[in-house]
C-alpha cells in the first residue's frame, strides 16, 4: 500500500526528517490544481497534463524520500486522473489549443520569432503541428516584420550604426539565419530603410 513506510507511525517527527507528503493527489486534487493554474497561465492539453503529472511526481518523491514503499499503485492512479482532468479542461473549454497557439503565435512573431521558431516553440507547448501551422500566417510580410523586430531587439540593420562594415553585416545575417529567417527576408530587413522599417513594426503592432 502507498501509505506503508519503513519509520515507526509513532515516532515523533524531528525538523531535521522529511514531512510526510499527505494523500496521493487524485482527481480532486489535481482539478483544483488545474483550475489554479489556468487561473494564472493559458495552457494547452498537453501542458496542462505536464504540469499536474509533474505534481503527481513531486508527491512520489515526497513518499519515497519519507520512507513509504509501494507507491506505484497510487502514483499510476494520479498520473490516470491528471490525464483524464486535462482531457476534462479541454471538454469544458477552459483549455483551447488552437486559441493558445493563435495568442502565443501573434507574441512570438512580434517578439522577433520566426515561423520556424515559432513552430518549434509551438510544438514543444504541446501543440500539434497542424493546429501551429494553421496559427502563424504565411505570407512573407509577417516573417519580414518579424526579422524586423528580431532586428530591432539586436540593435542591427536598419536599428544598428549608419555605417556598417561587411562583417559586422555578416555576423548580423548569421544570426537571423540562427533565429530561422531565411536569406531573403534577412537581406531585406537589414537593407531597410530606419524610417520604413519602423513604420511598419508600428502597423504590425497596430494590425
Amino acid at each position: 500500500m502507498a501509505q506503508e513506510r519503513r519509520r515507526n507511525p509513532r515516532a515523533g517527527h524531528s525538523p531535521s526528517e522529511p514531512r510526510p507528503p499527505g494523500p496521493p493527489p487524485g482527481a480532486a486534487r489535481l482539478q483544483e490544481a488545474a483550475v489554479a493554474h489556468l487561473a494564472r497561465f493559458a495552457a494547452t492539453e498537453v501542458g496542462l497534463r505536464r504540469v499536474l503529472m509533474r505534481r503527481v511526481d513531486r508527491w512520489k518523491r515526497a513518499a519515497e524520500a519519507f520512507g513509504m514503499t509501494d507507491t506505484e499503485a497510487a502514483v499510476a492512479a494520479g498520473r490516470q486522473a491528471a490525464a483524464e482532468v486535462a482531457k476534462k479542461m479541454v471538454a469544458t473549454g477552459s483549455v483551447d489549443d488552437a486559441a493558445f497557439a493563435e495568442s502565443r503565435a501573434r507574441r512570438l512573431l512580434r517578439g522577433g520569432k520566426s515561423r520556424r521558431a515559432a513552430l518549434a516553440h509551438l510544438a514543444a507547448k504541446g501543440v500539434d503541428a497542424e493546429t501551429a501551422a494553421a496559427a502563424l500566417p504565411e505570407e512573407e510580410g509577417a516573417e519580414l516584420d518579424a526579422a524586423l523586430a528580431f532586428c530591432r531587439r539586436r540593435r542591427i540593420g536598419p536599428f544598428g550604426p549608419a555605417e556598417t562594415p561587411i562583417e559586422e553585416r555578416r555576423k548580423a545575417m548569421a544570426a537571423l539565419a540562427r533565429g530561422g529567417f531565411g536569406r531573403d527576408v534577412a537581406g531585406r530587413a537589414l537593407g531597410m530603410d530606419p524610417g520604413e522599417a519602423e513604420d511598419r513594426l508600428l502597423a504590425a503592432r497596430q494590425g
